[in-house]
């Protein structure tokens, strides 16, 4: 069970991983051992999974965020999973979802000519509704 001192460390982690143990000690009111005891515990426990960084999309020649709603034709998700896994450079997430749609795919475009390829190629497997990301 997570006490306020371990949803402390957290919400200060979620902010910034790369925060020394000391500095985050502070923060929560430990030292900075105690304070890496108690993330080496919610990391042995399975609380912490790993860090990551945040990439600036845009700096990185990827202007176009685009959110489609993916309608299949049939059953078989196959052919659709496997398009999407060839397409590493475009696609962050590809979310299973209920509702609506079957799934919620999140990508990345460095043109919008780039973006009408993608979206040619896919309709080959799904229907969709595009939203583009305005802010």
């Amino acid at each position: 069970m997570l006490d306020k001192t371990d949803i402390d460390i957290l919400d200060e982690l979620s902010k910034n991983s790369r925060i020394t143990m000391k500095e985050l000690g502070e923060k929560v009111h430990l030292t900075g051992p105690a304070t890496s005891a108690r993330v080496a515990k919610l990391e042995d426990s399975g609380v912490i999974e790993g860090y990551s960084i945040k990439v600036n999309q845009e700096k990185m020649g990827y202007s176009i965020h685009a959110l489609l709603h993916i309608f299949l034709k049939d059953t078989n998700h196959r052919p659709y999973l496997s398009f999407v896994q060839k397409q590493d450079p475009y696609v962050i997430n590809n979310y299973k979802v209920s509702g609506e749609s079957c799934y919620l795919l999140e990508c990345k475009f460095p043109s919008n000519e780039i973006l009408d390829e993608f979206l040619t190629d896919i309709s080959n497997y799904v229907s969709y509704k595009l939203s583009i990301v305005i802010k």
